[in-house]
């Protein structure tokens, strides 16, 4: 597997998308590079909280329904003549057969993601180049299916657990959803893609978003994580606060 330009890695956040004319921001957009993978996830900011709720069967059918629209996807990046393609081994929306792809224009630390009919655009914003530190840890399946993947640069994180079941293709998880029984739509919610940091938050390894809003606020157990396979250009001093214990 190839690597991705040093000036792609780190972690991301996305400031506005431009699409049919309209400017969006508002949407919570955290994107974390290593040297091969990535990991995205993207929740509206009017998404509810929760706070009663410590799981998904705890929510109403309506409200199951405001989880379906969030994103998040995790899985290994390539880039050749200008176009970034983020291959998607892990999704919370339905497959759809679209690639992810775009151009892409590096301007210091902000880029434009351009989509290749350019029928999009988004605007990126690295707010840490992870300063060289990567750290993938994951797991799959005999057959290869991705099942968690954990990835750091510098101090940002993502972690990001596959449903026990693959979804069905569809325009939308909030179509699936919507035509499902209660038993299928809480199985095609339970996948978890989450944001946070390891250190500059309230605790270590806090949970900033996540497409299970009980987990935001919460520390990620990195005792439960799974074992370590890439490791780049650790310093060896910060390996104690930057590497999970196994």
């Amino acid at each position: 597997m190839t690597e991705v330009p040093a000036w792609l890695r780190g972690a991301w956040r996305r400031d506005a998308l431009h699409e049919g004319g309209r400017v969006d921001t508002s949407v919570g957009v955290f994107y974390v590079q290593t040297p091969q993978m990535f990991g995205d996830v993207r929740v509206p900011d009017d998404r509810p909280r929760f706070p009663y709720a410590m799981g998904l069967d705890e929510l109403s059918d309506d409200e199951l329904r405001l989880l379906a629209r969030q994103k998040g996807f995790a899985g290994h990046t390539t880039y050749a003549g200008g176009i970034v393609t983020w291959h998607r081994e892990l999704d919370y929306q339905p497959p759809t057969g679209e690639r992810d792809e775009g151009r892409v224009d590096l301007r210091g630390r902000a880029m434009r993601e351009v989509a290749l009919d350019d029928s999009y655009a988004e605007d990126w914003w690295r707010f840490s180049t992870g300063e060289g530190a990567f750290l993938v840890r994951e797991q799959r399946s005999a057959a290869g299916r991705l099942e968690q993947l954990f990835l750091l640069a510098g101090d940002h994180f993502i972690y990001a657990r596959n449903r026990a079941i693959d979804l069905p293709a569809a325009p939308s998880l909030d179509h699936l959803v919507r035509d499902a029984t209660r038993d299928h739509a809480l199985a095609y919610l339970d996948c978890e893609v989450s944001y946070g940091l390891a250190r500059g938050a309230r605790h270590p390894w806090e949970i900033l978003r996540s497409t299970l809003p009980w987990r935001e606020g919460t520390r990620l157990d990195v005792r439960a994580l799974p074992p370590a396979v890439v490791v780049d250009t650790l310093d060896p001093a910060d390996r104690g606060a930057l590497v999970p214990e196994a």
